[in-house]
Parts: structure tokens; C-alpha cells; sequence
């Protein structure tokens, strides 16, 4: 049995690895189906960022890098380590479930993840599932999955390093190393982000306009071990510390210009797993391991507020015990994965433990120009009791360059700990929201050139609503529908290449007929870029309709458009020189407010037109 069976996709989560030799990462797709799978032969509506698109950031966020791919939207409270949010059609932005290599790192207190603090530059590779995906991972993924792959070893040792500067007084700098030694494979980076920021408040009084700086350290690595052709062993991490600055306005006193608020970032994601290939026929996948978030916010000292600290720390310990068995017709994936998700912090919570026991069992298979994917996911959570979840999707490839689906799937999400359990604003007779989606989507292919069309329909349940309109208290509202239609094209010829993409959709109280809040009715994003030898250059354009701030649509957020411009140098195959020059005309918009602008309330700052360039070098 070749060694590719075991080796060709090392450390990738919850997963087995694929058993054709001439399949490479970037020919998969492995978040659609928690098993590689060729990409032109997925039937779910999946984005791969890939590294290539990583590297070219720049100054960028993670957030930033999310919010120009199709069918996703971002909120942002004040530039870069701030608290941001990503909606993927519509949907919540606590209705995502974020992998790094298979372990889940969001909040259980907030239920949401916080990718302001995620390093952009220790990232491999991104795969966004859009769409409900809880019959595939459980609990939370009405919207979609975002699966993080951070930087795996393989072949020959090499090193890299790279470092940049830009507006805001931001520095970047990163450094690592990966390969393999006979049977051995590694990776190990280390990156550094530093930024003065800009006043997250918009506004022009002197004692909230200063500067409210970012700063992280991020580390990541993996190692890896053959011990047979059929079995494999490993582990893999991630740790990232940031501290962030921030204008905090309480209750109705005067600002006091030595009162400074602050806060840390912390992440953690680590596993140990192993993999064993038992028959030719029957591959065993076993991960162990934990995610981590922490929040710590630091107040005053001023006349008015006394030195303070809250601390809100989840651990989620995670196990999964995968088995795909490879048949005449089709492969069937059979799983166990256990949840328990554990709350520490100084605010007393009512409750600070959960557990989830989710078992799965999946059929995939393409017979002739038919696939089909099948999946049945019955979960058993400690508190919520049982939620069984199915989907079913179907794919035909018309010809040679068209093909087509239609899926259906389920989805529930369990309420947040801040929701149950937070003291004043807590509501403990809350129940999942749960979801019903329908789409169809339309794929061409060819040579350089490739086309979608999705059409979908999500059908929730019980969304639950918290903002001014409820005093802050969450409760169940009777449905939310979120429907819309993504278009997608990617074109290259000659040096040039074309992408974009629109989203026309509806995300709505499907009671009140209003926009759920800090979404658009419509959203696109376009790219065009020139290879010429060693310059490639490049233009992107963003563009938004006008969102609303609130549940009762009072508060409008104006539409905006913004253009960025990209260039990359390569001197040889070591050393390239990048530059990313974003909002080059310098539109000054809003994605958040915080009270009521007109009165008390203020704007979230953005950053206006900023450059950051950046020079990399990695070994032969």
C-alpha cells in the first residue's frame, strides 16, 4: 500500500486522508464533506482562499481578507483588534463554527469567534462552506463553517521570513520554517503585528480622539510522524496574544482623559492525533485536544471609575473519533465527536459547563455524472437534550463544462452562555434556533474561466434577538428568513485575471418585515489583476448597500464603495516585494454604531486610505 494514502493531506482535522497519489491540498475540498474531495466535483457552495491570496493581504486583517470573498459580510467596532463579526449569508455571526486544523476556538460565553485576533500571517489556507453545516459538525452551523489551516511540513527543509511597514505606524513580521526529515514532517512560525491604530470613536472630542492601538504575538506549529505506510501520528497548535486599545463611554458622565481602557486577546488551539489505515478498505482518524478563548478587559483608573478587571475564559476540550470505509460505490464516513465547553471568569455565571456527544454518519458518491452526499447527525447536549439533523444533496455534470445541484439541510444552534447565564440580562428559558435551507446552484467550467449561480432559502426558527429594542434581554422571535442569490466568475487569459461576485439577498424578521441589523440587501466585490514577468499589479473594489444598526431599522449605515490597489515584485524565486494601498480614495464609512449617533451614541472609526508595504524571502 503507497505511503501517499496515509501522508498526502497531513494534519488536516477530523479528516482522512485521500487515496489518490496525484491528489495535491490544493486540488481538495475538505470542509464540505470532513473527507477530501476533488473540488470540481463538490456539490456545496465552498470559497478556498488560498495561500498565494493570503500572502498578498498585506496590512489586511483577517477580517478584511473575509470580507472581499463572496457572501460575506463584516462588522467592525473601531480598525484592528477591535471586536469584529462575520455574517455569511446573512446569517448571524454567531451561526458560523470556526475550525483551526479541526478544533473549534470560538466563545462560549459570546458564542461568536474572535477573528480580530487570529494572525493572518500564520495561515495557510481558508475554506468557507456557506450554508447550514450541523449535520456535518454539530452544533452552531446554521450560516456556514470557516476551517482555518495554518502552515503544514513537507518536503525539502526550508525557511522564510518577512517583515513590513505601513500607515498607522503598523509593523509586521513574521518568521518560520518547515519540511520533512525521512519520515518526519514540520512546521513552526512565529508572527508579530504592531499598530497605532486610529481613534476607534469617530469623533472630534480631544479627550476620545488619541490613537487606540493593536498588538499581537502569534505562534504556530506541527510535527508529524510516519511510523508505517499505515500509520501516522501527530500533533499541531496555535497560540495567539494580542492587547488592544479602545474609547469606552459609561453611562452618562463627562470623559476623563486619564481613564484608559484596554483589553486582552488570548487563543489557544492545540491536538494530538492519529491516524491508521486498519484494511484496505477502513481508515481510523482519532483527534484529541482544545480550544481556547479568552477576553480580559481592563478599566480606569478615573475620578469616576475605579481600576477594574473582567475576565471571560471558555475551554472547549474536544474529541473525534472519524472512520471512512471505502466501498465498491461511494465512501461511508461514520463519526464521534464530544464537546465540553467550561466557563471561567470573575462575572458569576448561573451555570459554567455543557457537554455534546454528536454522532455522525455520511455517504458520498459519484456514479457516472451523478453525486450524491448524504448526512444523518443526531446530537445529545447536556442541557438543550436532543437535536437529530439531516441533509441531502444532489449533483449532475451536464457536460463537459456545466453542472448542477440542489441541496437541503437542517441546522440548530444552542444559545450562548452570555444569553442563559449572564447576570441582568440573561434569559435561561431560551431554546435552540434551529433551520431549514433549500438552494440550487448552476457551475461552469473552463480551461481558465469559471461561473456559479446559487439560490438559496434559509428557513429560522426561534432566532434569537438582543439589542435596544429588547433592553439588551434575548429572546426567541418566531421566524427570521434569510434568502438571496450569490453570482460568482473567475476569469484569466494572457496574464490578466478577472474575479467578482454579487450577493442580492433578504435577510429578514420574517415578523416585522425589518433587515437584521449591520446587513445589506446587496453586496459585491470585483478584482482584476496583471502578471507581466516578475510585476504583477492589481484592483480591487468593494461596494455595499445601505444597512440598518438596529433591530427596528431606525438607525441607518450608509452604503459604501471602496477601491484598493495590490502590486507584487519578485526579484527571484527567495525574495518578493509586496504593496497593498487600500481605500485609495479614502472613504470615510460606518459598519457599527454604539447607542444612538444623534444623541449620546457614537460612529465606529475605519480606516481611511492606508499603505503597507511588505518584502518576503524563503529559501530554495
Amino acid at each position: 500500500m503507497k505511503k501517499t494514502i496515509i501522508a498526502s493531506l497531513i494534519g488536516l482535522a477530523l479528516t482522512p486522508v485521500y487515496a489518490n497519489e496525484n491528489i495535491t491540498l490544493e486540488d481538495v475540498v475538505v470542509t464540505a464533506t470532513r473527507t477530501p474531495q476533488p473540488r470540481e466535483s463538490v456539490i456545496a457552495n465552498v470559497t478556498v482562499i488560498d495561500k498565494a491570496e493570503i500572502q498578498r493581504s498585506g496590512q489586511s486583517s483577517l477580517v478584511e481578507l473575509l470580507q472581499r470573498q463572496p457572501g460575506l459580510e463584516i462588522t467592525n467596532n473601531g480598525g484592528a483588534g477591535k471586536l469584529s463579526g462575520i455574517f455569511i449569508r446573512g446569517a448571524n455571526s454567531d451561526h458560523i463554527v470556526v475550525l483551526i486544523d479541526g478544533i473549534r476556538i470560538n466563545s462560549a460565553t459570546s458564542g461568536t469567534t474572535a477573528f480580530e485576533n487570529l494572525p493572518v500571517d500564520l495561515i495557510d489556507r481558508i475554506e468557507v462552506l456557506h450554508g447550514p453545516a450541523t449535520s456535518l459538525y454539530g452544533q452552531d452551523a446554521i450560516g456556514g463553517v470557516i476551517q482555518i489551516f495554518t502552515k503544514k511540513g513537507a518536503g525539502n527543509p526550508k525557511h522564510y521570513a518577512g517583515i513590513g511597514y505601513g500607515s498607522y505606524n503598523t509593523k509586521k513580521a513574521q518568521t518560520g520554517a518547515y519540511g520533512s526529515v525521512n519520515d518526519t514532517r514540520y512546521a513552526i512560525g512565529v508572527s508579530s503585528h504592531v499598530t497605532d491604530g486610529f481613534s476607534a470613536f469617530k469623533t472630534k472630542d480631544p479627550n476620545l480622539s488619541d490613537h487606540d492601538g493593536y498588538r499581537n504575538l502569534s505562534v504556530t506549529g506541527s510535527l508529524s510522524h510516519q511510523l508505517t505506510d499505515e500509520h501516522e501520528f501527530g500533533l499541531q497548535f496555535l497560540h495567539s496574544k494580542g492587547k488592544t486599545d479602545f474609547d469606552n463611554r459609561f453611562n452618562n458622565y463627562a470623559f476623563d482623559p486619564s481613564y484608559r481602557d484596554h483589553a486582552q486577546l488570548e487563543q489557544l488551539s492545540y491536538s494530538i492525533y492519529t491516524k491508521n489505515q486498519l484494511t484496505n478498505i477502513w481508515l481510523s482518524t482519532f483527534k484529541l485536544g482544545q480550544g481556547m478563548d479568552e477576553y480580559t478587559n481592563y478599566t480606569g483608573p478615573s475620578a469616576y471609575v475605579p481600576i477594574g478587571r473582567s475576565q471571560f475564559r471558555t475551554k472547549q476540550h474536544q474529541l473525534s473519533w472519524q472512520h471512512e470505509f471505502t466501498l465498491p460505490v461511494g465512501v461511508i464516513t461514520g463519526a464521534y465527536d464530544r464537546l465540553e465547553e467550561r466557563l471561567e471568569s470573575t462575572t458569576r455565571y448561573d451555570q459554567t459547563s455543557r457537554n455534546n456527544d454528536g454522532f455522525y454518519l455520511g455517504y458520498l458518491a459519484t456514479i457516472q455524472n451523478h453525486t450524491i452526499h448524504a448526512n444523518y447527525r443526531s446530537d445529545h447536549n447536556s442541557v438543550f437534550g436532543t437535536n437529530d439533523t439531516q441533509s441531502l444533496a444532489y449533483g449532475y455534470q451536464l457536460n463537459d463544462h456545466w453542472r448542477s445541484s440542489v441541496s437541503y439541510g437542517k441546522a440548530f444552534k444552542v444559545p450562548s452562555f452570555n444569553f442563559l447565564y449572564f447576570p441582568g440580562s440573561n434569559n435561561p428559558n431560551l431554546t435552540p434556533e434551529k433551520s431549514d435551507n433549500v438552494e440550487v446552484s448552476l457551475y461552469y467550467e473552463q480551461l481558465n474561466t469559471t461561473a456559479s449561480v446559487t439560490v438559496y432559502q434559509n428557513k429560522v426558527r426561534d432566532l434569537i434577538l438582543s439589542d435596544i429594542s429588547t433592553g439588551f434581554t434575548p429572546f426567541n422571535i418566531n421566524k427570521a428568513t434569510l434568502e438571496g442569490i450569490t453570482l460568482a466568475a473567475n476569469h484569466e487569459i494572457e496574464g490578466w485575471h478577472i474575479a467578482g461576485s454579487v450577493d442580492i439577498q433578504s435577510p429578514r424578521n420574517k415578523e416585522s418585515g425589518n433587515l437584521l441589523p449591520r446587513r445589506a440587501h446587496r453586496h459585491a466585490k470585483a478584482n482584476i489583476a496583471y502578471q507581466a514577468n516578475k510585476l504583477r499589479v492589481g484592483a480591487e473594489v468593494q461596494s455595499s448597500s445601505k444597512r440598518y444598526n438596529d433591530a427596528e431599522n431606525n438607525q441607518t449605515l450608509a452604503g459604501y464603495t471602496l477601491f484598493n490597489l495590490t502590486s507584487e515584485y519578485v526579484f527571484n524565486p527567495q525574495w518578493k516585494l509586496q504593496a497593498r494601498f487600500n481605500n485609495v480614495f479614502d472613504k470615510t464609512y460606518a459598519l457599527a454604531f454604539e447607542g444612538d449617533p444623534t444623541t449620546s451614541g457614537y460612529i465606529y472609526n475605519n480606516a481611511g486610505s492606508n499603505l503597507f508595504v511588505n518584502i518576503r524571502w524563503e529559501s530554495k
